[in-house]
């Protein structure tokens, strides 16, 4: 599919020029705190993978160790890192995010190097969002302020994905994962956003890696090794489904769509009538859950009480929760669980809004 977005801007290599950049400068004075504690976690694991029974010879001396007792790490087995899947996928990712970033004049050339300070991260969710994170600053230097800013980024990315909340998901990553610039945690986060966001790329399927997680034990670093699945099917991504009557129509018909939006708004509106409300757009004004879970009500004939959802909802978790509730109604009542996600339909996704609509209209068509 040919994108309309501006390409990613040429990067010269180093020895082409002696001028750095802005980003160059910037991201090398944070950078440099870390070298030494990533080389000495990057050294321990190695003697870990070396040395499986004991690890560490006990008269090793304590200073060489960078954890804590009890803390773990955790990297990528060697043999995983030439893995042509997990080259790949990188590589696709990084392409995303300076296609993504390129009106910022931002290029990520080391996806650890380049996001563990959360100044790409801030830029790249609003560059995704086209919202601005108004108490996030642009330029920290201090770790202390750079963790700052990471929780801040973190916290609205969770927000968005939905994640991280009350009987929510967890997320793999968090502050200290992707400020330690774990690989593992900050390709979660990235294939999490490509599948929300539903990019128009595709990611490698079924990409699992194993990685060993070292902890230290009365000053002896253990370790083991467990599979790790960065990304699972085009299914699973949202990156792929079969197709049917709603993807024919807005790319083969878009003037027969015309024609399917006003019938469902009719449907929609002779039982959101009955309590004064009524829908002018489908395309952005279901995104709330509020007019489902109404809707649902007068479809089976009961009241749904105020107190189930938010009748106000500002922020995209408050939004998200009410689409669930929707349709845990809509189950309730019957309906197979609808195939759209309740993230799609608050990001105004019109396809998956028409087919949650469409099978309301398929059973209730009938009624008054």
């Amino acid at each position: 599919m040919t994108s309309n977005r501006p390409k990613s801007p040429y990067a010269p290599k180093r020895d082409e020029t002696n001028n750095e950049s802005f980003w160059d400068k910037f991201g090398t004075l944070g950078r440099k705190k870390k070298v030494k504690e990533v080389n000495e976690v990057v050294t321990e694991g190695k003697h870990a993978i070396d040395s499986p029974g004991s690890p560490f010879l006990p008269n090793m001396p304590s200073e060489e160790y960078d954890l804590q007792d009890n803390e773990e790490r955790s990297m990528i087995a060697p043999e995983s890192n030439e893995d042509p899947n997990l080259m790949r996928l990188v590589e696709i990712l990084i392409d995303w995010l300076n296609d993504v970033l390129a009106e910022d004049r931002i290029i990520v050339r080391d996806m650890e190097d380049d996001l563990y300070d959360g100044c790409v991260l801030h830029k790249l969710i609003e560059r995704l969002t086209g919202i601005v994170l108004d108490d996030v600053p642009d330029v920290t230097v201090s770790e202390e302020g750079q963790k700052q800013k990471l929780h801040k980024v973190l916290r609205a990315c969770n927000q968005i994905l939905g994640v991280g909340g009350h009987q929510q998901y967890h997320p793999k990553w968090n502050v200290e994962s992707i400020h330690t610039k774990n690989l593992v945690s900050i390709l979660h986060l990235l294939v999490a956003l490509v599948r929300h966001f539903r990019a128009p790329i595709r990611l490698p399927e079924n990409v699992t890696i194993d990685v060993i997680i070292v902890q230290k034990r009365e000053g002896i670093l253990n370790h083991r090794t467990v599979p790790e699945r960065l990304t699972g099917t085009y299914d699973d991504l949202g990156l792929r489904h079969e197709r049917d009557a709603f993807d024919t129509l807005i790319d083969q018909a878009p003037e027969k769509l015309l024609v399917v939006k006003k019938s469902l708004v009719t449907f929609v509106n002779r039982q959101l009538n009955k309590i004064n409300l009524e829908v002018q757009d489908i395309d952005t004004e279901l995104h709330d859950g509020c007019h489902l879970c109404f809707l649902m009500g007068l479809l089976e004939g009961y009241f749904v009480p105020l107190h189930y959802f938010y009748s106000t909802p500002q922020t995209f978790e408050e939004k998200l929760h009410n689409v669930n509730v929707s349709f845990e109604l809509m189950m309730d009542a019957g309906l197979a669980k609808p195939k759209a996600r309740p993230e799609d339909i608050v990001n105004k996704d019109l396809k998956s809004t028409l087919r949650v609509l469409y099978n309301l209209f398929t059973k209730y068509k009938n009624i008054n």
